[in-house]
């Protein structure tokens, strides 16, 4: 037997420095359309506004539509009745059909 050769693996990427991520200001994408880019602003000042109200309303992401029904912006925010019901429950046997392909329902 010879012996190995213990060579130290060197990656062909090297990085410099540490990341610095700067917050830029938001602005319309380089290929939208002039028009698009002249009302950006317009439309950012609608959208800040919106979401200022939406969350000061209700208290956080969940708000009221126009209908009373309430919101939620993500589903854990729900009530767990609603994302925890029986119908997420998977059994054994479906698990199985589903990773033969169907074959072991015959």
């Amino acid at each position: 037997m010879h012996p190995s050769l213990r060579v130290a693996h060197k990656p062909l990427i090297s990085f410099i420095g540490k990341r610095q991520w700067a917050s830029e200001p938001q602005h319309a994408h380089p290929a939208a359309p002039a028009q698009l880019k002249e009302a950006f602003s317009d439309f950012l000042k609608k959208f800040e506004g919106s979401a200022k109200t939406t969350a000061s309303a209700s208290g956080g992401s969940s708000s009221k539509s126009n209908s009373g029904k309430k919101v939620f912006g993500e589903f854990w925010e729900a009530p767990e009745r609603l994302w925890n019901s029986r119908s997420s429950y998977v059994e054994n046997a479906e698990i199985e059909a589903v990773i033969s392909g169907g074959a072991s329902l015959r």
